[in-house]
């Protein structure tokens, strides 16, 4: 599996990460034994970055990195965690030294770990990006040791582009996928020119672009897929990337005549996001070790053709961008 430089950092990452929210909650049940057997199997693959956050699981997902690393040893893989979305109410001022310090310190004890690798603000209030003493706190913070750098995760392109015109953010994380192609218009140039690395999540829109759902799919009560549709929870566009469910199913029944034989659509659409080489790392989540070695199987497909990335542009251009365009 290919690796390539986490930004400025000096880390490498490989290019397919594990996105650890599932294994931590709001995507149904998952056991403890089922989420560890999945980290390790994408471990197993050979992917080096894993992406969680404190409130996933309300630290369950961290906590279960641990004990997986933990029982693996060695060399230790790129860790990223987020902060900030503890805060109740969750508002601009809550992001100071004094609440990310003792965000960071949790992290850091369900972790594990004395330095936290990457800690990036968690999908803050937009006036959080344009406020230099929240940069300045996460440098006094960093200066102490606790965290080797910081990043931040964003709902808008917007946001994305404001946070890196502060000079010490060195990656953002960011929704890009098949059903949101606006990043790639002018922030993927920005971030390459500033050597800032780029995470893209919800890679798969919340599982629609596995090819496997339907109109009759189900999803329990405790799954943001069941209660977060129209953002209820937290931003809409986390979930189905904001696209209406009914219009997705037919934009995934046109897709799925560009899937390349013997690949499933899942790889497809994670090798249509690494086509963009702004984009340092997918994680993509699962739920199961055949879901993690299928995520990794993206890694061995062939480069895309021109014909195949128009059709699919084509695509969102016709189906799905006036949902969605305006609004992340």
């Amino acid at each position: 599996m290919q690796s390539i430089p986490f930004g400025r950092t000096g880390r490498m990452t490989t290019r397919i990460g594990f996105g650890a929210w599932a294994i931590g909650g709001t995507w149904g049940e998952v056991s403890v034994e089922d989420a560890k057997a999945t980290l390790h199997a994408a471990l197993d693959e050979g992917m080096t970055f894993i992406d969680t956050a404190d409130v996933y699981g309300d630290g369950r997902s961290e906590r279960i990195i641990r004990e997986v690393l933990a029982e693996r040893g060695g060399e230790r893989p790129f860790v990223a965690t987020k902060a900030g979305r503890r805060l109740n109410p969750h508002v601009a001022e809550g992001y100071n030294g004094a609440n990310l310090e003792g965000f960071i310190d949790r992290s850091l004890q369900n972790l594990g770990v004395e330095r936290l690798d990457l800690v990036q603000l968690h999908c803050p209030p937009t006036p959080v990006f344009l406020d230099p003493e929240v940069f300045a706190a996460l440098e006094a913070i960093k200066a102490k040791g606790k965290i080797a750098d910081y990043g931040v995760s964003v709902e808008t392109v917007e946001e994305a582009r404001a946070a890196i015109r502060q000079p010490r953010v060195v990656s953002v994380q960011i929704i890009y996928n098949l059903f949101r192609m606006k990043p790639a218009e002018v922030f993927f140039a920005e971030a390459k020119a500033a050597n800032v690395a780029v995470i893209a999540r919800v890679p798969l829109a919340s599982g629609l672009l596995t090819g496997k759902m339907t109109r009759d799919s189900q999803f329990a009560a405790d799954d943001h897929r069941s209660f977060n549709r129209n953002g209820e929870a937290f931003d809409k566009g986390e979930t189905f990337s904001g696209v209406p469910y009914e219009v997705a199913l037919d934009a995934v029944e046109e897709l799925r005549a560009l899937v390349p034989a013997g690949a499933t659509m899942a790889a497809f659409s994670l090798r249509w996001i690494l086509m963009e080489d702004a984009v340092t790392v997918v994680i993509p989540g699962a739920k199961s070790p055949v879901q993690a070695r299928a995520n990794a199987a993206a890694a061995g497909l062939p480069a895309l053709s021109d014909e195949v990335m128009q059709a699919a542009r084509e695509v969102y251009d016709r189906r799905i961008k006036a949902h969605v365009h305006g609004s992340w």
